[in-house]
């Protein structure tokens, strides 16, 4: 059924060889890759004189649909490699594709109607098994993602086996349009990017109350949770990144400019200062484990087409932290980790997934060492309670890690979280400690580890998760004062005063203009979790009348109480402010 992974997977692998059938008969291109995703599939071309335009999809569709209509058996041949490469010596990237991956006398090919491509299988038994098809978006991107490779046009498209699933996703669609973070942060003046400075993001104020508010909860939670907090410089030299082995993985996305002959790098991550850190003198098992956080500006030179509002940019910050701590401690480190990431999402009011990646077939280090380390890091997942999964094989080259991945209020996963145990970096930069016995060429171990990942990407996921209706702690409306009448001007802006001195966001509303109904309607579209309206009878007693931009009214109240409620709402950082007030 559509509904088991594996029959969704094969049945948008079929949906995209009826677009790349598609795509070869009105743009006659080379047909690239063509691989089912999360959410549908893709075909990339790569046409040599032309760009391709999204007021063609709805032509490219209707040639799918026409495809769909003929029922055209999808036919499995077996092709020796020579004949292959003598059929596609028109199309460069198919004979590349053959001469990398196929090592093997013979392979497969699918054919359906004129099309013939390159294909492991398997596929559903003929095109008509494809009830409902959209092509719904176009974008450019490189061969194998490689800058300095071709440029090929990429059409994506989703199918589904009836048409109350087409509209059902369709609709889907329009929500997450409405709540894109991009239309969020306009409309609510919260950031904004500029050519100038592309991938950089400009926080407006409002939204730099936000990254801020964000900020100082993750400082206050490492603070409980015994971090040290470090201020890295933004600058490291080239020679530590080469001491660090991770060089080679991430050198082709580092900004670089000279200084003094030598060239520096602006860090894309703080691991190798860390482990300086840790090194600048003896240590001795019993300050074991060593826990360093620190919020340093780290920047990426993502390619310019890969840029996308706050989750894919060029600077960001990262909730980044180091434990430097015994083999034996790891279990016990790992399960403070994950209640660090449950007590942090709890507060957001997100649900997770975890899921422990082990040993790779390229891994580096001793099997006996990746065993305890994968043993210990199941004793805590077991202990911890939550439900998790096994993924064999996917650990990093240098340590199993725990992925964690949240989803939001429409149902959507993202990763943010991760927590990985490294092997490799005590022993490139020669870490060790003094062990109870006395041995003082003990290596610790590292967990690398995050819990809002970058602070840009979680909130993108967080504006799009609440649509923009900010829980009241985060808010940058929390607060509107609105006046009856003229006479009660000068007592709003008093108490909107009185409100910010004490640390909210508070805002009036003088506007002559606007009538009482409009002003209160326009603070409730605002998103201003709270308005207080006063007039004579509130300035009278001091007092203020309070609704919420969900319209429930609560009441005439004295400002002192006013305030400390809120401080209490907004400390306990509760999700339902408006109904707990």
């Amino acid at each position: 059924m559509f509904e088991n992974e594996e029959a969704e997977a094969v049945y948008w692998h079929s949906s995209a060889h009826i677009l790349g059938e598609a795509m070869e008969l009105y743009y006659g291109g080379h047909l690239c890759y063509g691989p089912p995703i999360e959410n549908g599939f893709y075909y990339d071309m790569f046409i040599e004189d032309r760009a391709v335009s999204s007021t063609e999809l709805a032509t490219l569709e209707n040639i799918c649909k026409a495809i769909i209509k003929e029922k055209q058996p999808f036919e499995r041949l077996e092709v020796s490699k020579e004949v292959l490469l003598e059929m596609f010596k028109y199309n460069k990237f198919k004979c590349r594709m053959l001469n990398k991956k196929v090592n093997t006398p013979t392979t497969t090919v699918y054919r359906c109607g004129p099309l013939i491509d390159l294909c492991k299988g398997p596929h559903v038994r003929h095109t008509g098994k494809i009830k409902t098809i959209k092509i719904f978006k176009n974008s450019s991107t490189y061969w194998e993602g490689n800058p300095e490779m071709e440029t090929l046009q990429r059409i994506y498209g989703i199918s589904f086996p009836d048409n109350k699933m087409m509209t059902t996703w369709e609709k889907f669609q329009e929500e997450v349009k409405n709540r894109d973070h991009r239309k969020i942060g306009k409309e609510q003046e919260l950031f904004f990017f500029h050519d100038l400075s592309p991938g950089s993001c400009f926080f407006l104020p409002r939204g730099a109350f936000i990254y801020n508010t964000l900020m100082d909860f993750m400082r206050e939670e490492y603070h409980k949770r015994d971090f040290t907090e470090v201020l890295s410089p933004n600058v490291y030299n080239s020679k530590l990144w080469e001491a660090s082995g991770h060089w080679q993985h991430y050198n082709e996305n580092m900004f670089t400019f000279e200084i003094e002959k030598d060239t520096f790098a602006l860090k894309p991550m703080n691991c190798p200062g860390h482990c300086l850190m840790f090194a600048h003198r003896p240590r001795s098992w019993r300050e074991m484990p060593i826990r360093f956080a620190d919020f340093g500006v780290l920047h990426r030179n993502e390619l310019s087409g890969t840029l996308s509002g706050l989750t894919r940019v060029r600077r960001f910050q990262q909730d980044d932290a180091h434990i430097f701590c015994t083999v034996e401690q790891i279990e016990d480190e790992i399960k403070g980790c994950l209640q660090f990431l449950k007590s942090v999402y709890s507060t957001f009011g997100f649900s997770f997934q975890l899921n422990l990646s082990t040993r790779p077939k390229n891994f580096l280090g001793e099997i006996e060492i990746w065993n305890e380390a994968e043993k210990q890091l199941q004793n805590s997942l077991m202990d911890f309670g939550e439900p998790w999964k096994m993924n064999p094989g996917d650990g990093a080259f240098y340590g199993p890690k725990i992925d964690v991945k949240i989803k939001d209020a429409i149902g959507r996963y993202h990763q943010c979280a991760t927590i990985q145990l490294d092997f490799q970096l005590p022993i490139r930069f020669n870490l060790t400690y003094v062990s109870k016995d006395g041995d003082d060429k003990q290596r610790p171990v590292i967990i690398h580890r995050a819990i809002l990942g970058s602070v840009e990407r979680m909130i993108a996921i967080l504006s799009e998760n609440c649509g923009g209706k900010w829980p009241f702690w985060l808010s940058p409306r929390q607060v509107m004062v609105i006046p009856v009448g003229s006479t009660c001007e000068k007592y709003a802006l008093e108490v909107s005063n009185e409100f910010f001195q004490e640390g909210f966001m508070a805002d009036v509303d003088v506007d002559h203009s606007s009538t009482l109904n409009k002003k209160i309607r326009n603070a409730q579209l605002a998103q201003y979790n709270f308005i207080l309206v006063v007039g004579e009878k509130e300035k009278i007693n001091n007092a203020v009348n309070v609704r919420t931009r969900d319209n429930k009214i609560h009441g005439e109240i004295s400002v002192t109480c006013a305030i400390n409620i809120l401080k209490n709402l907004k400390k306990s950082r509760t999700l339902n402010a408006e109904e707990d007030f």
